[in-house]
């Protein structure tokens, strides 16, 4: 075992979802048996990705749900459902209902900011309200006071035959605790901490001080610090990485070749930040599982996690993902020292 600060103790893998736009149902249903795979091999997570008007999951809370009735242990997360996309009081019913339907294993993780292509979609989403719209962190406040019972209206009680409750109904105890925020900046990792809620890190940070380090690792490290310092759990206050992470221990010579220029391809953006928001970009990691176990290592940040939401590719096929889930299972797992069930 690779001698980390902190064993790895949760292993989740996020998927992107996609499908043809000609057979949609094809693509959904490869995910939910990605998902059921994913439990049967042992992992403690699975997360889906968020995409509108695109050709993948648009309605995470949706596959979700279907995945809950398919699986009986494994956690389901979102990594991550864009606010600004959303109504807070209607999300929270949501992830209410499918949290209760999946015996409590939903992982909500959210994010701020203005829809994609906010300019060409405002009149479709918004088309009364789109310049008084707030995508900001009040939104996130919101969802939160909703899933954790704070009311919702001043009006509840008997009104004829009806019963109205002054809070989001169901409501789902424990859900509020499993909140989480994707983040790539400080001030992101810092009022996440600040609100209670768990912390999703990716692949990608920014560097905001252009006089700053431009090491992914340090930065990332960074805000996992600012994070857990403003948390009321501080240390022990959750934390999951996710790194793209692509093991080859049992791919086919065309595998290997397909994942190492998927890899290179996509190498030139690490190298320094990009565009006007100084994105940093992490290296993909393609190996054997003790490559890319010792590779983590020396990742100053993964030395401070214990939970871990690696990436699937986006485009491969579903027999590469079954390659790729299980040698992360059955061999990178062991070889960052973590024991299932423990």
């Amino acid at each position: 075992m690779p001698p980390t600060s902190r064993p790895l103790r949760k292993l989740g893998f996020l998927t992107i979802g996609l499908f043809d736009a000609a057979d949609p149902r094809r693509g959904h249903e490869s995910t939910l048996e990605i998902i059921e795979l994913g439990e049967r091999l042992g992992f403690d997570s699975a997360w889906v990705r968020h995409r509108h008007l695109q050709y993948g999951i648009s309605s995470p809370v949706a596959v979700l749900a279907a995945a809950s009735q398919r699986t009986h242990r494994i956690e389901l997360g979102t990594a991550v459902i864009p606010l600004g996309w959303e109504n807070p009081l209607r999300l929270a019913e949501d992830l209410a209902t499918v949290d209760l339907l999946s015996g409590g294993r939903l992982n909500p993780g959210v994010s701020v900011g203005p829809p994609m292509h906010y300019e060409q979609v405002k009149d479709a989403l918004y088309p009364d309200t789109a310049d008084a719209e707030e995508f900001g962190y009040e939104r996130v406040r919101r969802l939160l006071d909703f899933v954790r019972g704070k009311p919702a209206t001043d009006f509840s009680g008997v009104e004829g035959f009806e019963v109205f409750s002054d809070r989001v109904q169901p409501h789902s105890p424990g859900l509020g605790r499993r909140l989480w925020y994707g983040g790539g900046s400080l001030g992101s990792a810092r009022w996440a901490g600040e609100h209670g809620m768990n912390f999703l890190t990716s692949s990608v940070v920014k560097a905001e001080d252009p006089e700053g380090p431009t090491d992914f690792a340090e930065i990332q490290l960074s805000h996992i610090r600012a994070f857990r310092a403003a948390h009321p759990d501080g240390e022990e206050a959750r934390v999951s990485q996710g790194l793209v992470v692509i093991p080859t221990d049992s791919a086919s010579p065309e595998q290997r070749a397909k994942y190492e220029e998927f890899a290179a391809k996509r190498a030139p953006r690490t190298a320094s930040p990009q565009g006007p928001a100084r994105l940093m970009f992490a290296p993909d990691l393609v190996g054997t599982s003790q490559e890319i176990a010792e590779r983590l290592d020396a990742h100053a940040a993964f030395r401070e996690v214990d939970e871990v939401a690696f990436a699937l590719p986006f485009t491969f096929e579903h027999e590469d993902y079954v390659q790729i889930l299980t040698d992360m299972a059955t061999k990178l797992g062991p070889a960052l020292g973590r024991q299932p069930g423990a």
